[in-house]
């Protein structure tokens, strides 16, 4: 039995309705037109809803018509006389599926599936293609490329790795690129990973560049300001405050420096210097968002087809619009996305109007800890999560996650609250940095983020904590109004009927990202028929990707979903699932045949 409601837009005026007699669509009612300029054509919406009865009568189970999937060994029968057969007859009619998720499907059902998205900073712990694909196999979803550290040489090797694993062992692991940005930071340590400070020490930063070897406990700043900028008693935060220091002398380029508060240093960490209480930004102010070497970085992003850059300590949405028209000149069809990094006085300032302009926003704690008090960085956390939720941006939650497991293999119960708060926030993803670039135990680090992830989630279904708040409309014309409702009800039918499984059909990923925005308690699984905005969709909540090919015939795209997903296990006869789509604007609820 299905039951749908479709909205289309006509291009020319009907005088009388005509709806096609089908095994989805026997139309049992119909509603009046209205009329809405949809465009600068007039054109005309019709509302239709119907019922049938489930589609069995033209699919036969002796069927010798075989559907094979690229990327698996599964078969699929199909009757050959139906539709499908004609639609899928081509080598295209495989489905790509992560082999994970695929899995936990076949293993645990729907409701074993992970919501939250794992993103893995890549560094020297976990470059090797071994490495990586325990990482795949372990949950992450985008790997995320540094560029503060290693060269672009290292970075393309790291890039093509992950490409193969996904061409081998399909996976559809995303590349997050993110760029180093304006702000002062610390050099190199001459080749070492990193420095142990102690309480007391003495410390030298410095503006000026060593031919030879470093000097000991001498440390290179990025700004030539420097020296002249801090005054002695300044306190100077490294990395967000993981370890600090007090200005006790200026000697023409060297600031002799005492550790006030001792930990680890790394290289390319971030500098901040505090006065009286109040952080000093004058001078970082003035810098540029994107650096020389960033659009170097960005160039090199774009020959390698990186499906998302990460800007650093963005201050308005300018340089963002900036980037994006780069982007959309220099790189394919302009299908890279731009993440916005929340870290700075500015970045909250304006807020609003930066994520708007985005296509995503990371809460980087660590550089906004040290920007704002520290008790206001919880607060600022579930600010921004809240504002990308409600204009339907992806939003990732990182730094210091599990910082104790770069060392130890078990993280602390404050870390493990930490990632639970994430989690029930309802945000997109959460992030490794160091721990997974150079920590001792990167899978163990990986294991502990799935883990906490799925038992929070299912704290949260348990509980029925469906969402209460209405999300405010974000659709700019009508029918991206209509795809709003229709995604709306979709999530909220889905909660109320105890749906399986909801199907979104989308060319864009669009309507994917709507559904996701309600936050559904089934998982979505999203059909596009392109690799790179599948990619881009294992960023957002609670999507499982898949790329098919599909037309904008539904009863074609069902017929043929339904018998690949059969095939391969991941679904079965009687499961019920609600279809949207955005090539016809239509909503279907069905039981799988």
């Amino acid at each position: 039995m299905s039951q749908s409601i479709q909205f289309s837009t006509p291009s020319r005026t009907p005088h009388s309705l005509h709806l096609p007699q089908s095994q989805f669509h026997r139309p049992i009612s119909s509603f009046s037109f209205r009329q809405f300029p949809l465009t600068s054509t007039v054109k005309y919406t019709s509302i239709r809803a119907s019922s049938s009865p489930s589609p069995s009568p033209d699919l036969d189970s002796n069927s010798s018509q075989v559907l094979l999937s690229p990327n698996g060994t599964g078969a699929v029968k199909a009757e050959e006389r139906s539709v499908v057969a004609a639609a899928v007859s081509t080598d295209t009619a495989g489905i790509d599926v992560d082999t994970v998720t695929e899995a936990e499907l076949k293993e645990n059902g729907f409701r074993s599936t992970r919501r939250t998205k794992l993103i893995c900073t890549i560094g020297p712990a976990t470059c090797g293609f071994e490495q990586l694909e325990a990482l795949a196999e372990g949950g992450m979803n985008v790997a995320r490329l540094n560029m503060c550290h290693g060269t672009r040489d290292w970075h393309r090797g790291v890039i093509r790795s992950v490409r193969r694993l996904n061409e081998e062992k399909g996976f559809a692991v995303a590349i997050m690129m993110d760029t180093e940005g304006s702000e002062i930071h610390m050099g190199d340590f001459g080749g070492e990973s990193s420095a142990k400070t102690e309480d007391g020490e003495i410390w030298t930063f410095t503006v000026r560049a060593f031919d030879s070897s470093r000097p000991e406990r001498t440390i290179s700043v990025s700004y030539d300001g420097f020296a002249e900028d801090v005054r002695v008693g300044d306190e100077l935060l490294v990395d967000g405050g993981m370890v600090r220091f007090e200005v006790i002398e200026k000697i023409g380029p060297d600031v002799k420096c005492l550790c006030t508060d001792p930990g680890l240093l790394l290289p390319r960490a971030n500098l901040t210097f505090w006065r009286d209480g109040s952080l000093v930004r004058e001078r970082n102010a003035m810098l540029p968002t994107i650096s020389s070497k960033d659009w170097l970085d960005i160039d090199f992003g774009i020959a390698e087809g990186v499906d998302f850059i990460a800007v650093s300590f963005v201050k308005s949405a300018e340089v963002i619009n900036h980037l994006k028209s780069y982007l959309a000149a220099r790189s394919c069809g302009g299908d890279i996305g731009v993440i916005a990094k929340i870290e700075s006085i500015d970045s909250l300032t304006n807020l609003e109007e930066i994520i708007r302009a985005s296509d995503g926003a990371m809460v980087a704690r660590g550089d906004l800890g040290a920007q704002i008090p520290l008790e206001q960085v919880p607060a600022a956390q579930q600010r921004i999560v809240q504002v990308c939720r409600a204009l339907n941006k992806p939003v990732i939650v990182a730094s210091q996650l599990l910082e104790s497991m770069i060392e130890y293999p078990t993280p602390t119960r404050a870390e493990v609250a930490d990632v639970s708060e994430a989690v029930r926030q309802r945000s997109d993803a959460l992030m490794l940095s160091g721990e997974s670039a150079m920590g001792q135990f990167p899978d163990k680090a990986l294991t502990v983020l799935r883990s906490v992830s799925l038992r929070i989630e299912r704290w949260w279904r348990e509980e029925k904590r469906y969402e209460s708040t209405p999300l405010q409309a974000i659709g700019s014309t009508f029918s991206d109004r209509i795809s709003e409702e229709i995604c709306n009800s979709a999530a909220k039918m889905a909660n109320n009927l105890g749906v399986d499984a909801v199907f979104v059909y989308t060319k864009s990923g669009h309507m994917a990202s709507l559904v996701s925005r309600c936050r559904p308690d089934c998982p979505i699984f999203a059909f596009t028929n392109t690799t790179s905005v599948r990619r881009r969709l294992n960023l957002q909540w609670g999507l499982i990707p898949f790329r098919l090919s599909f037309s904008d015939d539904m009863e074609s795209n069902l017929n043929k979903t339904f018998s690949l997903l059969k095939s391969r296990g991941m679904i079965k006869s009687g499961d019920l699932v609600i279809a949207v789509s955005d090539m016809l604007q239509s909503i279907q609820v069905m039981n799988v045949p």
